[in-house]
């Protein structure tokens, strides 16, 4: 059994993306950090949202929450197909900040969905079917 310890030129470095599309990015220790402490205090519609999500229970995806993704932090990503879903207040109204990270998350073959807290918190099974239909539908079981 070989160590999971990753090559010298790994080092530092974390592999992203699904189906071709990985790509290699720095890591940020601080970033993690960050994501972290974000993900024990998650705004409301970020927690209705997560129920949705977590445990594969949206068409059997596995997305993760506050993932660091230098140099941002996506509220939910996921990995397989590289679908970031942000969930936006108020203050993300025409943000030139957005604008930007969204056309790096994209050069980097990341595909961004956006909601409103109040799409998200009056009717989260609508934002769950949506994320659904942009992934193209339920997890296809895997061939043994």
């Amino acid at each position: 059994m070989r160590p999971l310890v990753p090559s010298p030129a790994q080092r530092g470095r974390v592999r992203v993306g699904g189906h071709g599309n990985r790509r290699v990015m720095a890591r940020n220790p601080t970033l993690k950090l960050h994501a972290r402490g974000m993900r024990t205090q998650p705004t409301d519609a970020e927690r209705m949202l997560w129920r949705y999500l977590r445990h594969g229970q949206l068409g059997g995806w596995k997305f993760r929450r506050q993932h660091p993704l230098p140099p941002y932090i996506l509220d939910f990503a996921c990995l397989a197909v590289c679908i970031a879903v942000e969930v936006d207040g108020s203050q993300h109204a025409d943000s030139a900040y957005d604008s930007t990270r969204d056309e790096h998350l994209r050069h980097h073959g990341w595909r961004i969905l956006r909601f409103w807290n109040n799409d998200v918190l009056n009717n989260p099974e609508g934002v769950a079917a949506t994320i659904l239909a942009a992934i193209g539908g339920p997890k296809l079981p895997e061939e043994n």
